[in-house]
């Protein structure tokens, strides 16, 4: 889940942090990041709830009591208001970033690190978990590894950790070795031709 976070986000993330974590610590930060991501996940699942909350049309008065009606006893009050407060400043269409933002907030103040892992095939419980033991020794931080197959990839491994790719593929090795011949192989044919020249006129 690795992703760009617009610095408004992650202003409003941190904002709810700090709320949710004087109202009850670290418990209480991780509850209110899964009350924000069930909330996102209404708006993935429900293409009319997505528009409504990111619609210019819609104004703030009238979307915050429809929230109201919606959340109220559903989700935590603190929740609740932090949800008024971003639509107040029309930034609930960024829902989405605000809740990834959150996510990577909550894993940093608890020593984590979103990795995402790609490789050509499906590999086991026990490969992924090797890998993460990899990036823990390498980086101090405990990962939380996302796995994707791409069958562009002819073997090897992909790891995406914030903006950061470390390609260790079969098909990146390939490329680096094909463009090794080109420059490399050039050079050396340059070379021996600049001795054969050379021997030619003593």
């Amino acid at each position: 889940m690795a992703t760009q976070i617009h610095a408004a986000a992650a202003r409003y993330a941190q904002s709810l942090y700090e709320l949710a974590s004087k109202e009850g610590g670290p418990v209480r930060v991780r509850e209110v990041a899964d009350e924000l991501e069930q909330v996102c996940e209404l708006a993935r699942r429900d293409r009319r709830f997505a528009e409504f909350l990111g619609s210019p049309i819609v104004g703030a008065e009238r979307r915050r009591d429809s929230l109201r009606r919606i959340f109220k006893d559903r989700v935590s009050d603190l929740l609740l208001r932090f949800l008024f407060v971003v639509n107040d400043n029309e930034r609930l269409g960024e829902i989405e970033q605000i809740s990834d933002a959150m996510e990577m907030t909550v894993q940093e103040a608890q020593g984590m690190i979103e990795v995402d892992v790609y490789t050509a095939a499906p590999i086991d419980a026990s490969h992924l978990g090797a890998i993460g033991q990899r990036v823990k020794s390498a980086l101090g931080r405990e990962p939380v590894l996302h796995h994707y197959t791409d069958a562009t990839m002819l073997g090897g491994i992909r790891l995406r950790i914030g903006d950061q790719l470390i390609d260790g593929s079969v098909s990146t090795q390939l490329r680096r070795m094909h463009h090794g011949l080109l420059t490399g192989g050039a050079e050396t044919i340059r070379s021996r031709m600049n001795k054969i020249l050379g021997e030619a006129n003593p």
